[in-house]
């Protein structure tokens, strides 16, 4: 690490540090000097020094009168910037808020991070520091300094399944746990629940112990280790809490076991449903936290493991982590792209509807950019790489998610702070009542009853863990309906919404193209059908899987179709296609390629319109023999059963609703009608911008790519 202690201790009194830091945004010595001059304003500073070839500071400054976050602040402020990175850990061995709060604290005691968040929920840890500050390995043994285990977070496939298998071990073994507990635990309660119901039940003493003892010390073992621990590091947590909470009440029903016997109060059952409860509430949790990394998962499926590169002329499979930018990669038609890059060769279309929400594919030519986990559907593509690993469009969008459930929100810092000192508080709290007892009543067994009593109510204590799970669950359960939560301040704000901005494809429609409509120019329409199906048998674009669809609700098994010999078969990018349905020469596509090949439209013209005005999109049947279209086929985006309903209900709630789609004006107005949105954004592409005081975005997928 860069900070350190450079000089020495003057006269008792005087610690000198060193920080180095690298500086983004200088072009010249005249930057330099500004630097210089910002920081020597900082009082404390002793000397500084900026390398412009390096891009670096280093400074020496007097301890106790600033800190990193002065520096990097009075940087920006220059109008410069400290670059920082962000290294995530995933920890092992937190069981509450304390826990997460100590080792924030140990982190922060290093001295070079900017920000550090520990949350609970995911066992998590996020460190924001100036590049090359920290290092992970440094993190880790702090951490293990701390009494818990780190290692770095897993950002790969093979890594996240191996965690996932170990998250469902762990909630296999809970559950085990959970269900011997509760049948262990739930005769000692029986007399209780029995009670009202005029059943009087007694169980022996030694029957009790013999109930209890397993749960206590076999089951509630990962109290005492966890508890252990905590008192080893100096501090306490809610497995402290609940160890002696369980224990007190255990060791009291034994002593009244020793001096009363068979008519002792006992409170076995007390300790052994504590210690029931707490366990089943682990296993919720560790529940909860495998469906919220189920999300994760999704994406992390949509990257492929392996991508086609040439090497000295070769094409080879390697490893996508081994992919380097400037390589070039080779994508097959059907094939997912591996990674961020720019077309060389090749035109194909691209299924992007991971990141625009778009049901049809994008034309791709030379020059232009593919994104990695976006499908290549028609052509061979040469690409060149330009991002990679955790740069790539995707990677981001993973790292936003585990962002989103790593923030805290503000309410939990509350919490933490709360959290901090709930512990000593509650054996304070025992103690003091314990000792007031004994001073007004002089009973040993009724103050040891209600000190104990004060254990026993703050053993479960949700207080450290309900903020953080419930942001964990909320984050969770919108992943799973497709909503990707930015922060946990987003997610703390959400009942403020006052505007729902709705993406059109996917959110309000169905997000998959639908046959709509049938024009023939000569002969019927299941012959025009028949033959648009035979054409495109096989095909992966989304329009002719509508078109294959339709022929086969229509036309039965679509024998012809799949009988037909289609010959010169010759995709057309972003066109359309041309092939040889015995021996019969078909054009089908758009506008542009009836036009390109001379086809005679005038005929169709006015039923092209108006199937266009009311937001379908027309595909072109032509028999290019005698430069004459055979037909019409109209395609849209059907609108989902439940939208009208949802708009219905967002507006009783007081929310305005905008539709924002790509599509032009009529395509937007003719959905807006018959869903009942308040307001239409046409011709979106990228920027949208802020109408209402809490707008909530609503589409389904990422609009413009994180920067």
């Amino acid at each position: 690490m860069n900070i350190e202690i450079a000089a020495t201790i003057e006269g008792g009194q005087k610690i000198s540090r060193h920080m180095t830091l690298p500086i983004g945004g200088m072009t010249c010595a005249g930057c330099a000097s500004s630097i210089e001059r910002a920081l020597n304003g900082l009082a404390g500073v002793e000397n500084v020094a900026v390398n412009l070839a390096s891009e670096r500071v280093d400074l020496d400054y007097e301890d106790g009168f600033i800190g990193l976050a002065d520096v990097v602040a009075r940087v920006n402020s220059a109008g410069y910037s400290v670059s920082t990175e962000t290294i995530d850990l995933d920890i092992k061995g937190m069981t509450c808020a304390s826990c997460a709060g100590r080792v924030e604290k140990a982190i922060a005691g290093l001295g070079g991070a900017l920000t550090v968040s520990v949350n609970l929920a995911i066992d998590q840890a996020s460190i924001v520091a100036p590049t090359g500050m920290m290092a992970a390995a440094e993190l880790i043994d702090t951490i293990s300094a701390a009494g818990y285990t780190a290692e770095t977070h897993a950002d790969d496939l093979e890594r996240a399944e191996e965690a996932e298998a170990a998250q469902i071990q762990h909630a296999r073994r809970d559950f085990l746990h959970v269900i011997v507990a509760g049948v262990l635990s739930l005769p000692l309660v029986a007399p209780m629940l029995l009670q009202p119901i005029g059943i009087s039940l007694h169980i022996p003493a030694f029957v009790q112990f013999a109930l209890a003892a397993p749960v206590q010390f076999v089951l509630g073992w990962r109290f005492y280790v966890a508890g252990t621990r905590a008192l080893r590091a100096k501090t306490g947590n809610m497995d402290l809490l609940v160890a002696m909470g369980t224990s007190a009440a255990f060791a009291f029903s034994l002593y009244q076991m020793w001096r009363f016997d068979a008519e002792a109060q006992l409170y076995f059952e007390a300790a052994a449903i504590i210690i029931t409860l707490v366990l089943l509430g682990k296993w919720f949790e560790s529940r909860a936290k495998r469906s919220t990394t189920l999300a994760i998962r999704a994406l992390m499926n949509l990257q492929p493991q392996t991508a086609h590169v040439l090497r000295d002329g070769s094409e080879v499979e390697i490893p996508v982590n081994q992919v380097r930018t400037g390589d070039t990669v080779l994508i097959r038609p059907g094939e997912r792209v591996p990674v961020d890059g720019t077309i060389r060769s090749g035109e194909s279309e691209s299924d992007e509807s991971l990141i625009t929400g778009e049901s049809l594919p994008v034309s791709k030519c030379v020059g232009d950019t593919v994104i990695g986990g976006a499908i290549n559907t028609t052509g061979l593509l040469t690409v060149v790489v330009t991002q990679v690993g955790k740069e790539t469009t995707l990677s981001r969008i993973i790292h936003m998610v585990e962002g989103a459930q790593a923030t805290k929100a503000p309410v939990q810092l509350l919490v933490d702070r709360i959290s901090a000192v709930f512990v000593p508080f509650v054996v304070g709290s025992a103690t003091l009542t314990f000792v007031a007892w004994m001073i007004t009543t002089g009973n040993f067994e009724s103050a040891m009853v209600a000190a104990v009593s004060v254990l026993v109510i703050a053993c479960p204590c949700a207080l450290g863990l309900a903020t953080p799970t419930a942001i964990m669950v909320g984050t969770g359960a919108a992943a799973r309906a497709g909503i990707l939560i930015k922060d946990a301040q987003a997610l703390e704000l959400a009942h403020r919404v006052d505007t729902m901005i709705l993406d059109k494809t996917g959110t309000l429609t169905v997000g998959r193209p639908t046959l709509t409509g049938i024009v023939a120019a000569s002969g019927s329409e299941d012959d025009l059908l028949r033959i648009a199906a035979a054409a495109q048998a096989g095909s992966e674009h989304p329009i002719a899987h509508a078109i294959l669809k339709a022929a086969l609700e229509r036309l039965g098994e679509v024998e012809e179709a799949s009988d037909a010999t289609v010959t010169q078969f010759q995709s057309l990018t972003g066109r359309g296609l041309s092939a040889t349905i015995k021996g019969q020469k078909i054009l089908i596509g758009n506008r542009r390629l009836m036009e390109e090949r001379n086809i005679r439209l005038k005929g169709l013209l006015p039923q092209a319109d108006a199937m266009q005005k009311q937001g379908y999109t027309v595909i072109w049947v032509a028999d290019q023999q005698v430069n004459k279209p055979m037909g019409l086929l109209s395609v849209s985006d059907p609108i989902k059963d439940t939208s009208g309903a949802a708009i219905a209900l967002l507006k009783k709630s007081g929310i305005r609703t905008i539709m924002m789609t790509g599509d032009n004006a009529t395509v937007g107005a003719n959905v807006s009608r018959r869903v009942g949105v308040d307001q239409v954004l046409a011709d979106v592409l990228e920027h949208v911008l802020a109408l209402g005081e809490l707008d909530l975005f609503a589409m389904s997928a990422l609009l413009s790519s994180p920067k």
